[in-house]
């Protein structure tokens, strides 16, 4: 299936998911595939990791920003235009930093955990909700 790429479409499908762990950013030389990564990276300067507070303190690993997952359930292709810049921005007007990631089947938004609900309401506003 590749996806919806109508900007409209999505956003009028658009059903955020918010996920119940705190997740945290990490990164270290290698992927620490014992930390069950939800997200794994690998840039030039090392792994970029994400994953749940609670793997990274029970290894003793340091982490920043604490942050809440929102998955964005609508299947947009991966060659759609504009809902990135749509949501980030949206997040921004409010003062909300999001890191956003693609993935095949959907994005996904990671905010700071203390903001989730704002962000949630907002995202459901964005699809007319």
């Amino acid at each position: 299936m590749i996806g919806e790429v109508n900007l409209t479409a999505i956003l009028r499908a658009l059903t955020p998911i918010l996920h119940g762990d705190t997740f945290v950013y990490l990164t270290g030389p290698a992927l620490r595939t014992e930390l069950e990564p939800l997200l794994a990276f690998r840039e030039v300067e090392g792994w970029t990791m994400i994953v749940t507070q609670a793997a990274a303190e029970q290894h003793g690993l340091e982490y920043t920003f604490p942050c809440a997952w929102i998955t964005l359930h609508v299947h947009s292709s991966l060659a759609a235009v504009g809902l990135t810049a749509v949501v980030s921005a949206a997040l921004a007007d409010a003062g909300i930093a999001c890191n956003m990631v693609a993935a095949y089947h959907h994005d996904h938004v990671f905010v700071p955990h203390e903001r989730a609900a704002e962000a949630m309401q907002i995202l459901q506003h964005l699809s007319g909700g």
